[in-house]
C-alpha cells in the first residue's frame, strides 16, 4: 500500500500563544512541525503534504527544507475540516495515480511518533485504496487516521468545522489500531501540555 503523509498544521494556536507548527517544546530545540516531519519520514512516508494557514512563510520554509509539499488552506480559521479538504483535495489532483492512501495526523501530538505511524501503516498492508484505519489509545480513537483513496472525495464533501472526517468515520467505522502502549495520543493545546 503506497501512502502519503498528510500533516495538518494550519491553526493559529490561540491557547498555545501562537501557531503550533512553530512551537518549540524545548527552548532551542526543534519545532513541533520539524519533529513531526522527521517522524513521518522515518516511518517511511516518502511523500508528505503539510497544510498551513494561520502562519505560512516560516513553516513553509521548514516544510520545504524537509522535502514536504505545502498546501495553504485560506479558510483555515473554519477549523480542521478546511485543512482536511485542502490537503485531500490537493492529493486527489496532484498525487501519483498509484497512491493508495493518506496517513492524516496533526502537528500538536507531541508523543505520537514513528512507532505509532509504522504500526498503523502496517495494519493496512495489502489492503489498497479502500483502507480505513484509526489509531486508538486505550480504546479511545485518535490520530493518525489512514484514509484510503476511495474515501477522499466523500471526506472532502463532508468535512466541516472542527469535525474533520468525523461524520464520514461515523458512517464508515475504521479498523482500530491500538497504540496505547506507544503513546497517549493526547494533543497539546496549551504550553502546560508540553511540560508533561
Amino acid at each position: 500500500m503506497r501512502t502519503a503523509g498528510l500533516l495538518l498544521a494550519a491553526g493559529a494556536g490561540r491557547r498555545m500563544g501562537g501557531p503550533k507548527a512553530l512551537v518549540r517544546p524545548t527552548p532551542g530545540g526543534p519545532t513541533l512541525l520539524e519533529t513531526t516531519l522527521d517522524r513521518l519520514v522515518a516511518a517511511g512516508l516518502e511523500h508528505v503534504v503539510v497544510v498551513l494557514g494561520a502562519a505560512v512563510e516560516e513553516p513553509r520554509a521548514v516544510a520545504e527544507a524537509a522535502g514536504a509539499q505545502v498546501v495553504v488552506a485560506d479558510d483555515w480559521d473554519e477549523g480542521m475540516g478546511a485543512s482536511l479538504r485542502a490537503g485531500l483535495g490537493h492529493l486527489a489532483e496532484a498525487a501519483p495515480p498509484d497512491l493508495d492512501a493518506a496517513l492524516v495526523t496533526l502537528v500538536d501530538l507531541p508523543d505520537v511518533g514513528t512507532r505509532v505511524y509504522r504500526r498503523v501503516l502496517g495494519a493496512g498492508r495489502g489492503v489498497g485504496p479502500g483502507v480505513l484505519l484509526r489509531a486508538t489509545y486505550q480504546g479511545v480513537p485518535g490520530h493518525p487516521v489512514v484514509l484510503g483513496r476511495e474515501h477522499w472525495e466523500p471526506v472532502v464533501a463532508t468535512a466541516r468545522g472542527d469535525r474533520g472526517a468525523r461524520d464520514h468515520l461515523a458512517a464508515h467505522p475504521p479498523t482500530p489500531v491500538e497504540c496505547g502502549d506507544l503513546a497517549t495520543g493526547a494533543d497539546a493545546d496549551t504550553p502546560d501540555a508540553l511540560d508533561g
